[in-house]
């Protein structure tokens, strides 16, 4: 099982940082990792194994979503079936 996880708000420093530790926390394994700087806006996007997690998705998504009110950014985690769904013709 993966997810995507995308990440968007005002350049600073630290950002993977704590995106990645409040990930490993719970046992969620980076795949990959896209991020680009334009002017002062972050923005990446992350591939995410969650099949080792220890915690429900719902869990892990309502912890980013307090990383997003620490980091002052705006977090989205999108599990892949929906995000396959989604883009699906």
């Amino acid at each position: 099982m993966r997810a995507v996880i995308t990440v968007v708000g005002k350049d600073r420093t630290g950002i993977i940082a704590t995106i990645s530790d409040a990930l490993y926390k719970f046992n969620v394994n980076i795949l990959d990792i896209s991020q680009n700087v334009m002017d002062d806006m972050f923005a990446m996007v992350m591939f995410v194994d969650i099949s080792k997690s220890t915690v429900e998705f719902d869990k892990l998504t309502n912890a980013m979503e307090a990383v997003s009110i620490e980091l002052g950014m705006k977090i989205h985690c999108m599990h892949e079936d929906i995000f396959n769904a989604m883009h699906r013709i």
